[in-house]
């Protein structure tokens, strides 16, 4: 099956001709790349536009899914990937979570963040962290018929079962956008997460606002999605 990439990117510079370099060096063999420039006002479309294999759209609403429903739109896929701007592939990544889809009932798979850039235990802690609890609560909610789990930029859905769910939803500026994703996605067929689909990304933000502020957040907003309305979390 075809698989569609989709990179979201605002002022990226700094990381994106690296990520670009993993994602074109995949060992699958029918994809597409796409990167959409959320307004940047930084070299993120020129670093972009250099890679031939590349197709670059402009999104001027600003927020990750108005980007990643912008390259939706435009993609070809059979398969749709989300991937940050900051993220290393392994080569294999590709077909490891195009696997998935050979059973038609799974529409969605994602997996665990490895921070690349982190300090060794924290690095060692949180991806055992997330290869432990993130499985054991999609389990959860699955089974509860409130969602799954999903990581946004390591995260593999079924085209048509997302067309179904309505897309992307653009209600969501940042918190929360992959959980309401997995939520509605869920309605349609199985979402898997996977502890051996991981994909090395940057702790950047982790430095920023300190690892523990930033995951309270998460797991704030994961419950806050979770324990939602479905009208509450539908895209309007």
């Amino acid at each position: 099956m075809k698989i569609s990439v989709i990179i979201p990117a605002y002022n990226e510079e700094k990381y994106l001709e690296r990520t670009l370099e993993a994602i074109l060096a995949q060992d699958y063999s029918d994809f597409e790349v796409i990167v959409v420039d959320n307004a940047s006002t930084d070299r993120t479309s020129d670093i972009a536009k250099s890679f031939s294999k590349v197709k670059v759209l402009f999104e001027g609403n600003k927020g990750t899914m108005w980007a990643c429903e912008r390259g939706r739109k435009e993609a070809t896929g059979e398969i749709i990937v989300r991937m940050d701007a900051d993220c290393l592939p392994e080569n294999d990544w590709l077909k490891k979570g195009a696997a998935f889809f050979e059973d038609d009932k799974v529409v969605g798979v994602s997996g665990p963040y490895d921070y690349y850039d982190a300090e060794k235990p924290f690095r060692y802690f949180s991806v055992h962290f997330q290869k432990i609890l993130y499985s054991l609560a999609n389990i959860l909610v699955r089974a509860m018929k409130r969602g799954a789990v999903m990581i946004g930029g390591n995260s593999f859905m079924r085209a048509s079962a997302l067309e179904s769910a309505g897309g992307f939803n653009t209600l969501f500026i940042f918190w929360g956008d992959d959980t309401d994703t997995a939520k509605r996605l869920v309605q349609h067929g199985k979402v898997i997460f996977d502890p051996n689909l991981v994909i090395q990304a940057s702790a950047r933000r982790m430095k920023k606002d300190g690892s523990f502020n930033l995951t309270m957040r998460y797991i704030f907003h994961f419950f806050k999605v979770i324990f939602s309305s479905n009208e509450k979390s539908s895209r309007k």
